[in-house]
């Protein structure tokens, strides 16, 4: 499964044609909102299985290594004839003026349902840190949940995913599938998250890592290392099946304070 980035450099059409994956769509909602329905009508024609909406970025949050590098974003191909990605700005990323400019912060619930009056495809939706909102996302509709906080991109002190994960779980009881972003980087990481209820995890990162350092071959060698990383550490651990992997395998913060009560 690929999840194609709105900020990618390659279009919609481009990635659809040059790969046989389940293809999925990340989404933000545009001031305009005529981009954001442009950019789903698109993915749905070409085959896209899903549109990932991610919800906790209403405005972006203040990266200060971008705006201390003055970081240039690449040229934003989908948005080509659409909008103007080039954006003035005196101070800080170009990235943040871009996002001022078009995010909508507006950003509610009831967009879930502007969105789904416009596309026939599942809707997931990335940013979901709390029960409360785990809950929120079930009674509108959301056919899927991905637990993460933006690769805490977004907000000083946010939780690691990994910390709420449970909460979130358990607050869907099993109503819609929940996947796991944030933290990713072996096998073991794998098998925590399996083990706390996800259906699937996310890697950001290591596959960039695996692309810089070689290019194609390099993030086709990051998934091997994370699939061998797996099978072996459920082998070690008694699990022929990921079906076999439970809750049993993992020992959280909240289990040692609860074992010496």
């Amino acid at each position: 499964m690929y999840i194609l980035s709105y900020m990618s450099t390659c279009t919609v059409e481009e990635v659809a044609s040059s790969c046989n994956a389940v293809r999925f769509l990340q989404l933000y909602v545009y001031k305009n909102r005529n981009i954001s329905a442009n950019l789903v009508q698109r993915a749905e024609r070409c085959g896209y299985k899903a549109i990932v909406l991610t919800v906790d970025a209403p405005r972006l949050g203040r990266r200060e290594a971008d705006i201390k590098n003055k970081m240039i974003a690449p040229p934003l191909k989908n948005f080509e004839g659409l909008i103007s990605t080039e954006v003035s700005f005196d101070n800080g990323s170009n990235l943040e003026a871009f996002a001022n400019n078009t995010f909508d912060a507006s950003l509610s619930w009831k967009d879930i349902g502007w969105l789904r009056s416009i596309t026939n495809l599942p809707i997931l939706i990335k940013g979901v840190l709390t029960r409360e909102d785990a809950i929120k996302a079930i009674e509108v509709g959301i056919d899927g949940i991905v637990v993460s906080n933006h690769g805490a991109r977004q907000l000083d002190y946010a939780p690691a995913s990994v910390s709420v994960l449970e909460e979130v779980v358990h607050a869907v009881k099993g109503k819609v599938p929940v996947l796991f972003d944030g933290g990713i980087r072996r096998g073991t990481d794998v098998f925590k998250a399996l083990a706390l209820g996800v259906q699937a995890v996310l890697i950001g990162r290591p596959a960039v890592y695996g692309l810089a350092a070689k290019g194609e071959y390099g993030v086709k060698r990051v998934v091997e290392m994370l699939k061998d990383e797996l099978e072996l550490t459920m082998a070690l651990s008694g699990c022929p099946t990921v079906e076999d992997i439970s809750r049993n395998h993992v020992r959280t913060e909240h289990d040692r304070l609860h074992s010496m009560l």
